[in-house]
């Protein structure tokens, strides 16, 4: 597929697999779901949903970042939650805290995260 460009920041958690942390096409940007990585050691940041959650947005809003994009452009999101029903009221207050009305559309649902109680992954629209 031509005209995607890769997003790369240090200031965002490293892929673990063959990836990118995110790809610019056209007027959008699509992130890979991130989880709460710290960036520079490569450990999970946060024993529980609402730290977890902290650390997914500032990843993502350091890849959002690196193409002078914020959260105000995102227009999609698709969240992963360990265990949606126990931890969807406490991710939810701090996943709404980073954006102002109206919010972006978002489907939530409950996954295995292999060690991490949630996994976040935005679209955002930015026109040339």
């Amino acid at each position: 597929m031509s005209g995607k460009q890769e997003l790369r920041t240090d200031e965002g958690a490293a892929p673990v697999g063959a990836y990118s942390q995110g790809l610019v096409v056209g007027d959008f940007v699509y992130t890979s779901g991130a989880g709460p990585l710290d960036s520079k050691t490569g450990e999970v940041v946060g024993t529980d949903v609402a730290e977890q959650t902290h650390q997914v947005m500032r990843n993502l809003g350091a890849i959002l970042a690196a193409h002078g994009l914020g959260f105000d452009d995102v227009v999609k999101s698709t969240v992963h939650l360990q265990h949606l029903k126990r931890d969807f009221a406490a991710y939810n207050e701090v996943y709404k805290s980073y954006f102002t009305q109206p919010y972006p559309v978002r489907t939530t649902v409950g996954s295995d995260l292999m060690d991490i109680l949630v996994e976040i992954d935005f679209v955002a629209y930015k026109p040339r």
